[in-house]
């Protein structure tokens, strides 16, 4: 009986342990929840560029008159350019354009010459913009059509007198030039080499005076920008070379000198000011600076 009993309680141990063995691999078995996955990254905000700031203020040039034609036309495509954009031109000529930016008056100096060493040591730095021809013009009755240098120079100095001596008519010579400090009576005298030897009839404050003043006097002779010739006058050949666009660009004619920009070799124009000096100075506005009469340095 007791062996009986004892193989009865054994079967139910064996199946306690079974039922606990089961249920444990139950457990083990039973698949974990996946993990949760990774939050994904929230892409960087993408920053918009900002707008170019829009170009406002003022550019302010003063000087040489002979440039007005092609600083008006810089200027003029400039502003249509940026519109909130000022630009003034004060046509006072070549000596007074130098000394208003030496002064702080403008910011550029507008000079048909180049600047003198001594305007340069005073802390002016020059920029050719272009090159001009500087025309011998007559009174279009005028019957001369091509004067040498060597002429040209002895007319000038008052060596010849009369236009029959260079194969015009009898008529008196009647010499008329620019004021002192003008940068196409600088450039006409020391190209021509009679600088300081002229004897004017009358001295002029503009290129448009000089026009006017010959177109009304048969007898008279002066000189201006070639780009600034209108058809009340009549240009001279020199040497045989007709005054033109093409003979400047390739040298043959022989009275030409440069257009030049002066600004102040230590002081930072502001931004208007500096956004037109290279806009003028570069490659783009070569189409306006021929279309004004006068040769792109560039």
């Amino acid at each position: 009986m007791k062996r009986v009993i004892c193989t009865i309680l054994c079967l139910i141990l064996v199946l306690s342990m079974a039922a606990c063995g089961q249920k444990t691999e139950t457990a083990a078995t039973t698949a974990a929840p996946a993990a949760a996955p990774a939050a994904t990254e929230a892409p960087a905000a993408t920053e918009t560029p900002a707008a170019p700031a829009k170009l406002s203020g003022t550019v302010s040039t003063d000087g040489s008159t002979s440039m007005e034609k092609v600083i008006g036309a810089l200027g003029e495509a400039f502003m249509e350019a940026n519109a909130d954009v000022t630009f003034t031109y004060n046509p006072t000529g070549s000596g007074s354009g130098i000394q208003a930016v030496q002064e702080g008056r403008c910011d550029i100096g507008l000079s048909s010459r180049v600047l003198k060493d001594e305007e340069k040591a005073a802390g002016l730095t020059e920029t050719v913009l272009c090159y001009d021809g500087i025309a011998v013009i007559v009174n279009p009755e005028n019957t001369v059509e091509d004067l040498t240098l060597e002429q040209i120079a002895a007319i000038y100095t008052g060596e010849i007198k009369n236009w029959s001596e260079v194969g015009g008519s009898d008529a008196e010579i009647v010499l008329i030039g620019r004021e002192a400090g003008s940068g196409t009576r600088s450039g006409f005298e020391e190209i021509v080499e009679v600088k300081d030897k002229c004897q004017y009839r009358q001295e002029l404050s503009s290129t448009g005076d000089v026009i006017t003043t010959v177109a009304q006097n048969p007898g008279a002779i002066g000189y201006a920008s070639l780009a600034s010739v209108k058809d009340t006058v009549k240009t001279v050949k020199v040497g045989g070379v007709t005054p033109s666009e093409a003979t400047v660009k390739d040298g043959t004619y022989a009275i030409q000198r440069p257009f030049v920009l002066a600004t102040k070799t230590d002081a930072k124009l502001n931004d208007a000011a500096q956004a037109f000096f290279d806009y003028v100075t570069s490659p783009a506005a070569n189409d306006v600076i021929t279309a004004a009469g006068v040769v792109p340095a560039k």
